[in-house]
């Protein structure tokens, strides 16, 4: 599986999200209160972007008039038509059996590591006659 570096950490705060294209996918890249979540982007019931979504949480009830609000930035909405996602699962929340988005592997690597892993093509390049040559 091929890596791909998103941003660095200072540049997606908690509370933000980022765009992402990978290999022709576009994933849409979340910070839930320091904590990372990678989706496809389309949403799988007509294709909306998900990175453009609203954030919400659930709704919870042990007993009839006692609700309470719970995984808060967790639950993303589709600004097309509403369908509700769960960004650690994937699941629709309409109906997780059938429906889902696809997750991501995220996680964090320290950029000297990183360094090591990761290497730029690197071409010699001379100038001859005024022109840029490029050798390969």
């Amino acid at each position: 599986m091929a890596k791909h570096v998103v941003a660095a950490v200072s540049d997606l705060p908690p509370g933000s999200r980022k765009l992402f294209e990978a290999e022709g996918r576009q994933i849409a890249v979340f910070n839930v209160r320091g904590e990372f979540f990678a989706i496809n982007d389309r949403c799988p019931h007509e294709g909306g972007s998900l990175c453009t979504g609203k954030l919400s949480g659930l709704v919870t009830a042990k007993e009839p008039g006692a609700y309470e609000w719970t995984r808060d930035g967790e639950i993303i909405r589709c600004p097309w038509h509403g369908w509700e996602f769960d960004l650690r699962t994937g699941r629709s929340q309409c109906d997780p059996r059938t429906m889902r988005v696809r997750l991501y592997d995220v996680h964090i690597e320290h950029g000297a590591e990183l360094a090591q892993e990761l290497k730029a093509e690197v071409f010699a390049v001379k100038i001859e006659n005024d022109y840029v040559v490029i050798e390969i």
